[in-house]
Order: C-alpha cells, then sequence, then structure tokens
C-alpha cells in the first residue's frame, strides 16, 4: 500500500515537473508554504534527486540504443546502396549493349551483345575489370578464398605489398606483427569537420583484411606520411552521405563514440571505397564465424602411425616418437561469450563499470587453465581493446578535471574497479593526485580573516581532516595490495604537509605576526598532526622539519627586538626607585611577576606603592620571561641551541649594563641601589629563567650555568675594573 502510493506519488511529481506552464520558483514557493519543517522539504528534495537520478539513466540507456540502432541501419542503407550501385551499373552495360545492336542483324544479336559485354569489360567501366585490377594487386580478396589466392598473389607477395605501403607510414611497423594480415585497398581522402564541414586535412587511407588505417600526409616530405589512427573493422560502421553541393562525394565512417568524414576524388573512387569496405567486413565476419565453428567441432581420434610401417626408420635415433595430442578446443558459441563485446561497450555506455569488470572476470574464469587457439587470441584482443576503453574512462573519473566533491570516498568506485584490472599501481597515483588537487582546492577557498589565529584553525581543520579521512579511504581501497602502496602514500604525505607549510608560514611568519601568536599557532598545527597518531601515521617529524627555518627566523627578530629595546632603556637609565602611583597598579606588578615565576618579589616592595627596583630591571624581567615562555611552545630538539644562544645574548645585555653602572658610578646611594638590582638580577632572575627552560626542555644548560657563576665572581670582587664578558 505504501509503495503504491510512493509511486503514484513520485508519477503526480514527474507530471507536474514536466508539465508546459511550470515555474520553479513559483513551484518552490508554494512547496515552502505547505511544508511542515525541515524534514518534509529533505524528504521532497530526496525524491526530486531520485527523479532526476532515474530519467538521467533512462536518458543514458535510450541513447545508446538509439546509437546501436542508427549504426545498424546505416549499415543496411549502406548494403542496399552497394546493391543499387551495382544494378545501376548492369543496367548501365545492357543499355549501351542493346544500343550497339544494328536492326537489320537481329539474328547475330546475341553474338554482338556478348561482344560488346566482353568489350566493356575489357574497357575498364565495369565491375568485373575492378575486380580484376584487384585481384593484380592483392587488394581484394575473394569471398572462396581460393579463387583469390589461384588469380593473385600468394602469401608472401600479399605481405611484400603491405610492407612496401607502410615503410612509408611513420609509426605503424607493428602492424606488421600480426600474421596473416594483408592490404585490400588504399587511397588518398580527404577530411572534412563532421558539424560545420571544414577541411580538415588530406590523409591517405590503408584497408588491410582486418582493420583501416588513416595516415596523414606530411607536406615536407613527397609521398611519405605519418600514422593517425587504426580502426577494427568489426567496430566501424560505413555511412554514404548524400551529395550535397559542393559537398560531394563523401561517406562517413562511425567508430564509438566518435565519427569521421572523408571525401573522395570522384564518385567512382567513392563507390569503390563503399563497396571494398563492406565486401572486406564481411568476409571478415564469415572468416571469423568459420573459425569458431571449426574451433567447436569435435575431432575425431588421432591418427597414430606405426613406427613398423618405416623400414628406414633409425630405433636409435632420439626417443621414440609421440603421437601428436589433439590440442583441447574451446567453446566460444556460447551466447554471453559471443555478446561479450558488446555488453562491455554497453556497460563502459551506462557507466556500469563494476558490470564491465564483472563481465571480464567471467572470461577470465572460463578460459582460465585453457589453451589459446586463434580464435581465443582473437577473442581476448577484442576484449583488450573495451579493457583499453574502460581503463580510460575509470582514469578520467579519478582526474582532477573531474568534480572533486564528495571526499575521498566518491573515487572508492573508480579506485576498486582499477584494482580489479590489475592496475593497482595506476590507481594509487591517481587516487593520491587526485586528493592532492582536492586538498590544494580546500586550502586555496579558504577566506583569510582579519584575526591570524581564527584562520590558522580553520586551516588546520581542513587540512588534517582532509588527510585523516584520505588516509582512512586509502586503507580501506587499497587493503591487501601491494605494500609499494603505502610508500607512496607516505610520500604524498610529506609532498601535502609541505603544500600546508606554505600556507601556513605565508599567513604566520611572512606577515610578522608577533611571537605570542607565532607559537599559538604552531601549537594549534601540532595539536591537530598529533590527532593522525589515530591511525598509525605520525607526521610530527616532518612538520618540524618543515617550519625550523621559519621558527629561526622568527627567534632570531623577536631577540633582535628585545635586545634593540633593552639597550634604548640602558641608555636613558637613571637608576631610581619605581612609583607606581597607586596600589592597583603594584598589585597588577605583583601578579605579573608571580606569573613570571618570581616568587618573592614581595620584599623588593618598599612603603606605598614604591618598588625598590631599577624601571629598566623589571622591565627586562618581564619581557625575557615572556620570551621564555613563547619560545618552549615552539621548541622541539631541532631548535635547542639556537634558543640557548638567544636566551644568552639577551641576558648578557642587561649584565653587561649593570656591571658597567656598577664599576663607573661615584655616589655611594646610587651604587647601593644597582647592586640591589644586580643581586635581584643575578640570585632571583637567572635561576628562575634556568630552572624554567630546565622544565620546559628536560635537561640543564650548561650555558646559563656559566653565565650565572661569572655573576658571582662579578659580585665578589665588585671593584673590578675588568668585564665579566
Amino acid at each position: 500500500m505504501a509503495m503504491a502510493m510512493s509511486d503514484s506519488g513520485a508519477s503526480r511529481l514527474r507530471r507536474q515537473l514536466e508539465s508546459g506552464g511550470f515555474e520553479a520558483r513559483l513551484y518552490v514557493k508554494q512547496l515552502s508554504q505547505q511544508s511542515d519543517g525541515d524534514r518534509d522539504l529533505q524528504e521532497h528534495r530526496q525524491r526530486i534527486q531520485a527523479l532526476a537520478e532515474e530519467t538521467a539513466q533512462n536518458l543514458k540507456r535510450n541513447v545508446y540504443q538509439n546509437y546501436r540502432q542508427f549504426i545498424e541501419t546505416a549499415r543496411e542503407i549502406s548494403y542496399l546502396e552497394s546493391e543499387m550501385y551495382q544494378l545501376s551499373h548492369l543496367l548501365t552495360e545492357q543499355k549501351s549493349s542493346l544500343e550497339s545492336i544494328p536492326l537489320t542483324l537481329l539474328p547475330a544479336a546475341a553474338a554482338a551483345g556478348a561482344a560488346a559485354a566482353s568489350g566493356g569489360e575489357e574497357g575498364g567501366g565495369g565491375a568485373g575489370g575492378r575486380d580484376h585490377l584487384r585481384g593484380q594487386a592483392g587488394f581484394f580478396p575473394s569471398p572462396g578464398g581460393a579463387s583469390r589466392d589461384s588469380s593473385g598473389p600468394g602469401e608472401e607477395g600479399k605481405q611484400r605489398t603491405l610492407t612496401t605501403l607502410l615503410e612509408k607510414v611513420e609509426g605503424c611497423r607493428h602492424l606488421l606483427e600480426t600474421p596473416g594480415q594483408y592490404l585490400v585497398y588504399n587511397g588518398d581522402l580527404v577530411e572534412y569537420e563532421a558539424d560545420h564541414m571544414a577541411q580538415l586535412q588530406r590523409v591517405h587511407g590503408f584497408l588491410m583484411n582486418d582493420c583501416l588505417l588513416v595516415a596523414t600526409w606530411l607536406p615536407q616530405r613527397r609521398g611519405m606520411y605519418r600514422y593517425n589512427a587504426l580502426y577494427p573493422l568489426d567496430g566501424l560502421a560505413v555511412v554514404n552521405v548524400k551529395d550535397n553541393p559542393p559537398m560531394k562525394d563523401m561517406f562517413k565512417l562511425l567508430m564509438f563514440p566518435e565519427s569521421r568524414i572523408f571525401q573522395a576524388e570522384n564518385a567512382k573512387i567513392k563507390r569503390e571505397w563503399l563497396e571494398v569496405l563492406e565486401e572486406t567486413k564481411r568476409a571478415l565476419s564469415e572468416k571469423r564465424r568459420r573459425g569458431q565453428e571449426e574451433a567447436a567441432a569435435p575431432r575425431g581420434p588421432p591418427q597414430v602411425t606405426s613406427k613398423a610401417g618405416n623400414p628406414f626408420e633409425d630405433e636409435d635415433d632420439g626417443e621414440p616418437a609421440v603421437p601428436e595430442a589433439e590440442e583441447e578446443k574451446v567453446d566460444l558459441s556460447v551466447e554471453w561469450i559471443q555478446e561479450l563485446p558488446e555488453d562491455l561497450d554497453v556497460c563502459i555506455a551506462q557507466r556500469d563499470f563494476e558490470g564491465a569488470v564483472d563481465l571480464l572476470d567471467k572470461l577470465n574464469r572460463y578460459l582460465e587453465d585453457k589453451p589459446s587457439p586463434p580464435p581465443v587470441k582473437e577473442l581476448r584482443a577484442r576484449v583488450d581493446e573495451r579493457v583499453r576503453q574502460l581503463t580510460e574512462v575509470l582514469v578520467f573519473e579519478l582526474s582532477p578535471d573531474r568534480s572533486l566533491r564528495g571526499g575521498p570516498k566518491a573515487t572508492r568506485r573508480a579506485v576498486s574497479q582499477l584494482i580489479r584490472l590489475g592496475q593497482c599501481t595506476k590507481a594509487c597515483e591517481l587516487f593520491l593526485r587526485n586528493r592532492a588537487a582536492a586538498v590544494h582546492t580546500a586550502i586555496r577557498q579558504l577566506r583569510i580573516e582579519g584575526a591570524t589565529l581564527l584562520y590558522i584553525h580553520k586551516l588546520c581543520h581542513v587540512f588534517f581532516t582532509s588527510l585523516l579521512e584520505t588516509a582512512r579511504e586509502f586503507e580501506t581501497d587499497f587493503a591487501g595490495t601491494d605494500s609499494g602502496c603505502y610508500s607512496a602514500f607516505v610520500v604524498w604525505a610529506r609532498s601535502a604537509m609541505g603544500m600546508f607549510v606554505d600556507a601556513f608560514s605565508k599567513q604566520v611568519f611572512d606577515s610578522k605576526e608577533s611571537l605570542s601568536t607565532a607559537a599559538e599557532c604552531v601549537k594549534v598545527a601540532k595539536e591537530h598532526c598529533q590527532q593522525l597518531g589515530d591511525i598509525g601515521l605520525d607526521l610530527t617529524f616532518i612538520i618540524h622539519a618543515l617550519l625550523v627555518k621559519d621558527i629561526q627566523g622568527a627567534l632570531h627578530s623577536y631577540k633582535e627586538i628585545i635586545i634593540e629595546a633593552t639597550k634604548h632603556r640602558n641608555s636613558e637609565e637613571m637608576w631610581r626607585r619605581m612609583n607606581l602611583m597607586t596600589p592597583e597598579a603594584l598589585g597588577k606588578l605583583k601578579e605579573e611577576m608571580k606569573s613570571c615565576g618570581v616568587g618573592n618579589f614581595e620584599q623588593y616592595t618598599g612603603d606605598d606603592c614604591w618598588v625598590n627596583l631599577s624601571y629598566t630591571v623589571v622591565a627586562f624581567t618581564k619581557q625575557t620571561m615572556g620570551f621564555l615562555e613563547e619560545a618552549l611552545k615552539l621548541y622541539f630538539p631541532e631548535l635547542h641551541m639556537v634558543l640557548l644562544e638567544s636566551l644568552v645574548e639577551i641576558i648578557l645585555v642587561a649584565v653587561q649594563h649593570v656591571d658597567y653602572s656598577l664599576r663607573c658610578e661615584q655616589d655611594p646611594e646610587k651604587k647601593a641601589f644597582i647592586r640591589q638590582n644586580a643581586s635581584f638580577l643575578y640570585e632571583t632572575v637567572l635561576p628562575v629563567v634556568e630552572k624554567r627552560f630546565e622544565e620546559g626542555v628536560g635537561k640543564p644548560a650548561k650555558q646559563l650555568q656559566d653565565l650565572r657563576n661569572a655573576s658571582r665572581l662579578m659580585r665578589v670582587n665588585p671593584e673590578s675594573t675588568t668585564s665579566v664578558v
């Protein structure tokens, strides 16, 4: 009951969409007003989509059926036209014969008519003369076979003629490798464009007993040609093109899914092309039919020749003679095998890739462990051509030119069929190329927001989600295949990570963002990269290797900024206590110093809002600890020495300034104040820096310990005029 209601609803919807006065905007408006909510709209959308898919499938099926009917009709028309040409020619000969008979010699009419007919044939105007010329040149295969061999040259002569002519065609030497192939007919043609009938090029056609070769002229080399195309005769349809001056003497060749139009030199040559093509196709079809019947026919028991029948045979020569075993025959008369090439064409046209591969698997199972007589080889050659067409279609399905929507799962159908066809390496290459284009497109379509961190969040989400989906789909599609595919995926992931880092660095490092922003962005990227560990893919070392140069540049740049700011404050240093004016400002400074790791800052505060430290030392402490915290977020082993050397350079600027001021200051009060600042710097700040560095890195820094020991020597002998550096 529900199914009947759904069918009636679908038919009613189809009639409504097919009506002449249908307006999409009004239909959507009414549908929105009548629906109860989003669920109704979704269900209606699914019905319309199902109807669209059904219509598309019907259209494809009808197009292919019409195409096949058109080919059959064109073939029948060509047969009828050939017969009409022959009938017309015979009538013309009879007319000329009758007109040559004098009215007074009626008793000798029969003899005169025979002489006239013989003279017409010898003049070359009749079909018999043309057949005679073809027989002499080895061009035309007669249906019987015996008469052809007796009237024309033998197989060696035919092969020699084919070799001589094809030596003038570049790029077709492989044609000579086919046994039993010979030249039937050849001639010059002019090719025209099918839609606008514009002249394209001069060509030369070589008709063999099983195929048609088309070669283009080489203007700079007279009498030489270049290979253009090769069409098997069993997939070729010939259609006569009606004369429409100035377009005349033309015929069309149909080869699914393309067609080509050629013009002969005159009507006679056009007629010869049409006749020879059709008769050669019929001869080929008859030959193959006889071959299949002979292959399917059972043979009698093998004749064993008695060894005693030959009295001159030496018994000691070699091993005793073994009767030749009868070659096992393969039955190719089964209906599904006879229709296999056409069924493959239908599957390819209807994009039924699974059905096409199923048919190929069925054929391979049938022919497994069976001999390969000529009929089987011929069948395999025809099937291999369809396999090539199917492979080309599947390759196009995976090409980046196709729509990249749908994610990695959209490629599963084509990839799985390529793997079943034995094209695992090609499937892997095309799948990864398709996903690389999809990732590149997704990154390029991201809008660059004003806030860098917001853009990086979106970039990491898009890229690493795509990478994770690609890895899972790859594992699903290529499970059980050659392990070399997994190596290719790792190489691809490395390349994709390079694409991500390019976009990441351009937004974070090239735009000169602050070190804190850069640290947050790198942290986000690392967190997303670690999610790949869930599927056994660790790319952290790759992102480190790709980012190390940019991070080194950022650390160096920020280090220079801190050094310049510290030197500027040092140049204006008056060695006075800080007055923060309000308790709120003092409380805020205490919180900042506590967050920097300075827990005993209370002992350096005085009455009211005074701080018993210089502004220069306090600012240096906050800036140095901030640099260390942000740098530790960026830290990985390759940056160890870069970070350590930057810290030492920054600290030395402050240490040298305090050392120089302590040695040069003469005022006892200021000298005591400087010594107090030096004590804070050496006994509080440097240990905090050393401890925080060890916590973040996991091992102590000998350079920082040496720097603190050097400062202890300076405090022991504060009156020394030598520098600690």
